[in-house]
Order: structure tokens, then C-alpha cells, then sequence
């Protein structure tokens, strides 16, 4: 009998599975080949080691995976990372007992994390007003220019040197009409480009208190003479079938890669995209200025995402989670990334080991974003952080596209932005405002 008990004790052991797996969930946004790449890197961090896995789930756009994680929160089954966008930044620092700082996961679990190591504009961007930094910077881009140089040299446009200011770029555009071009130009994400990397590549303000980060008393200001002869300058390109308008977000990133539209503003983080689908060669150029500007150009301001740790976790999966944000801390990972998508390399270290590694001579212009992110920031350029900027983006979204339609004029339309993004801003600093 005593045989016949060790005998089923000893089956029972050899069928119980090993120490199981901390499971990690990651909600993100990314599809398309940058879907693949986010995918790649779990499956990467999972195979280096045996105790956690990362599980990454799509939750849709930015601003409908942001709404899903708040309904999974309140519901008590949020995940444990989650990418946000970078306007929702201020939402996320002031949600109280939401996030768990980066800093602190990385601290408790026993990791050395040097905020100074990463490139200060990105640094700056996710660090609390009290020095302490919020979230995990991940996928950054910045806004730089496309060009297709196969359109430029069927229109006798010099393609060794490209436009960059714009004055050269109408120019350009003008000579792509009268070659026959349907779409000369057009602009991806045109609050973020058209706005407000505009504004601090300009060094002016978008909105008072540094744009936000000096506090969430800040105002919009973007009505300012400046910004009225820009978009001004913009809707009268489009009146003349310059710049085709091809959508709000992203929706512009498509008809450059088929080839037509010639020239686009758009994230860095293209980059993926264009190199799989282009059927062209392509090149990159900084972000385009007014000469006649005084401090232009400055420094374009930070896109993309960072990854927010949630809170009401398990001490475990804290340590997963801090496990997962080291690998993805490591120079090689990082330079990697960067190749592959065109996301900045958010620490020094990895800039330079790209630098290094040739890549930026074999792939020219693949370095613009990091130039353009890299110089000194100040108090007008260091980014914008508004409370309610989603719902902000959607209103510049609307305006601009009444400009565009040739409904209203570039002063009416800036104008309502600023009327009705204080009305938002003023709601978010009224229910934020410390009891």
C-alpha cells in the first residue's frame, strides 16, 4: 500500500508544471509594422529568461486604449503597463493612485536608473515638477520632413540639398503642381506638426507657464501673429492645390508611402512604414522654419509614447515589470529599435552607439529626429504638457480643417482654438485643483 501511494505521489509530481510564469500585460497602440516590431520585442525579453513573460495586447488608437485602461482600472483589472501618448501625460501625472512612478518600480526592484542618462528633452517631458520621473520612455519620435526624391527629380527640383524653410518648401510644392503632382504636399498629425512642434521650433509658446509644465494655470496662446501667418500661409496652399489635406492623425502617412503625395510632414517614427512600402527613394529633412524668425530653428517637440506602470499590482509582477523596462533600457536594444522604426534612441548611449555602428552614413537623414530633439532646450521649447489635450488635439483638429475647406480664416479659426481649449484647460485645473 505504502508503494502504491509513493508510486502515485511520484506521478503527481513529474505532472505538476514548473514554477509558472509571472504573466506581464502590455496594452499598447501600435500596428501595422510597428504592430510586428512590438511583438518581436516581447517575444525577444521573453526568450532571454524564464521568469516573467510580457503579453502584449492591442487595445486600439492612443486616445481608445487611454479610455479602455480607465474603464479596466475602475473595473480592477487594468493592466500592468500601459503606452500612452504623449498628450495624455499631464491626464496621467495628475491621476492620483492610478500609476506607480518608474522611478520607484525600478528602485524597489533593485535596478540602478539614471534619469540623467536619457536624452534630456525626453527626460524632462516625463518627469513630475518635483524632479521625480513618471513613466518609461519608450517609443519617442519627434516631426521631421518626407520627401519623395524620385517626384523632385521628375520636377527638376535639386534633391542634394532639401527644402527647409517654408518659403522653399511652397516653392517646391508649386513646381510638383505644374508637373502634373495631385498631391504636392500635405501633413500628418497636424496639431502636433502644424502647431505645436511648429511653436517650439520656433521657440514661441503654444500656451502660457512654459506650455504647461511650469503648471496647470497655463492658457493657450496660440492666436499669436506668428501662428496666424502660418496657417494663413497653409490654407492658401491648399486654395491653390499645393496642400491636399489628407486626414486627421496619421491618415496622411499612407498616400506618401504609395507615392501620391510628394512631400509630408510627418512623426519620425514613419520611418518603419515608408522602408517596407515606398516603391521610391525617400529621404528625410528637419522640420521646415521662417528664416525672418528670431531663436528659429530651436528644438521640435517629443511624439509618440511612454509606458505607464499601473498600480494595485503584485510585488512580483512589479519586479517583472521592472525586469522588462531593463532589457528595454539596454543600449543595443535601444539602437536596435531605433534602426528598425525611426522611435528616437532616448538615451545618449544608444545615440552614440548608432552613431558608431556607421548607420546614420549608410542611411542618411535617419539621424534628423535625433538632431533635431538633442539641442538645449528652453523654457518655451521643452514640450507641452495641457491638461484635456486630447479633447484639445480635437478641437485644433476641427478649426484647422475649417481653414483648410476655406470656411474660415486662419484668425478665426486659431482664435476658437484658444476660446475653446481655455474652456479645457480650465476644467482640468478645476478638477485637479488640490483640496
Amino acid at each position: 500500500m505504502k508503494l502504491k501511494i509513493a508510486s502515485i505521489a511520484m506521478v503527481g509530481a513529474l505532472s505538476l508544471p514548473a514554477l509558472a510564469q509571472t504573466e506581464i500585460q502590455w496594452w499598447h497602440s501600435m500596428s501595422g509594422a510597428l504592430g510586428e516590431w512590438i511583438g518581436d520585442i516581447a517575444t525577444d525579453f521573453n526568450g532571454k529568461q524564464k521568469d516573467y513573460k510580457v503579453v502584449p495586447v492591442f487595445k486600439g488608437s492612443y486616445d481608445e486604449s487611454m479610455a479602455a485602461a480607465v474603464a479596466a482600472f475602475r473595473a480592477g483589472n487594468a493592466p500592468h503597463v500601459l503606452q500612452v501618448f504623449e498628450v495624455g501625460t499631464a491626464t496621467m501625472m495628475a491621476s492620483k493612485g492610478v500609476v506607480v512612478p518608474v522611478e520607484k518600480v525600478m528602485r524597489d526592484a533593485g535596478y540602478k536608473f539614471d534619469p540623467s542618462s536619457y536624452v534630456p528633452a525626453v527626460a524632462g517631458y516625463y518627469t513630475a515638477p518635483n524632479g521625480q520621473m513618471m513613466s518609461f520612455p519608450f517609443n519617442s519620435s519627434t516631426t521631421v520632413l518626407w520627401v519623395n526624391l524620385d517626384a523632385f527629380k521628375a520636377a527638376g527640383i535639386a534633391t542634394d540639398k532639401l527644402p527647409q524653410t517654408w518659403p522653399e518648401v511652397t516653392l517646391a510644392a508649386a513646381k510638383l503642381k505644374a508637373n502634373g503632382h495631385k498631391c504636392p504636399f500635405t501633413t500628418a498629425w497636424q496639431g502636433w506638426t502644424q502647431l505645436e512642434s511648429f511653436s517650439t521650433w520656433h521657440n514661441t509658446e503654444l500656451a502660457t507657464k512654459g506650455n504647461g509644465m511650469k503648471g496647470m494655470d497655463a492658457r493657450m496662446v496660440v492666436n499669436s501673429p506668428l501662428h496666424v501667418r502660418h496657417i494663413e500661409n497653409l490654407g492658401n496652399m491648399a486654395q491653390q492645390g499645393l496642400f491636399v489635406y489628407k486626414g486627421r492623425a496619421s491618415a496622411a502617412g499612407t498616400p506618401f508611402e504609395s507615392g501620391e503625395c510628394a512631400i509630408s510632414v510627418n512623426s519620425s517614427a514613419a520611418y518603419a512604414g515608408v522602408k517596407r512600402n515606398a516603391k521610391f527613394q525617400f529621404a528625410v529633412g528637419t522640420l521646415p522654419y521662417y528664416p525672418d524668425v528670431a531663436g528659429a530653428p530651436q528644438n521640435t517637440v517629443i511624439g509618440g509614447a511612454s509606458l505607464w506602470v499601473m498600480s494595485g499590482k503584485k510585488t512580483n509582477e512589479y519586479k517583472g515589470v521592472a525586469a522588462f523596462f531593463d532589457y528595454l533600457s539596454d543600449p543595443q536594444i535601444q539602437s536596435a529599435n531605433h534602426k528598425r522604426t525611426g522611435y528616437l534612441p532616448v538615451t545618449m548611449a544608444s545615440f552614440k552607439l548608432t552613431e558608431e555602428s556607421g548607420f546614420y552614413k549608410q542611411n542618411p537623414g535617419t539621424d534628423v529626429s535625433v538632431n533635431q530633439m538633442i539641442r538645449k532646450t528652453t523654457d518655451k521649447s521643452r514640450g507641452i504638457r495641457l491638461g484635456n489635450y486630447v479633447q484639445i488635439r480635437n478641437i485644433e483638429d476641427e478649426e484647422l480643417e475649417q481653414v483648410w475647406a476655406g470656411k474660415k480664416s486662419a484668425k478665426e479659426a486659431l482664435d476658437s482654438i484658444v476660446k475653446r481649449g481655455n474652456e479645457q484647460l480650465e476644467k482640468f485645473e478645476k478638477a485637479n485643483k488640490k483640496g
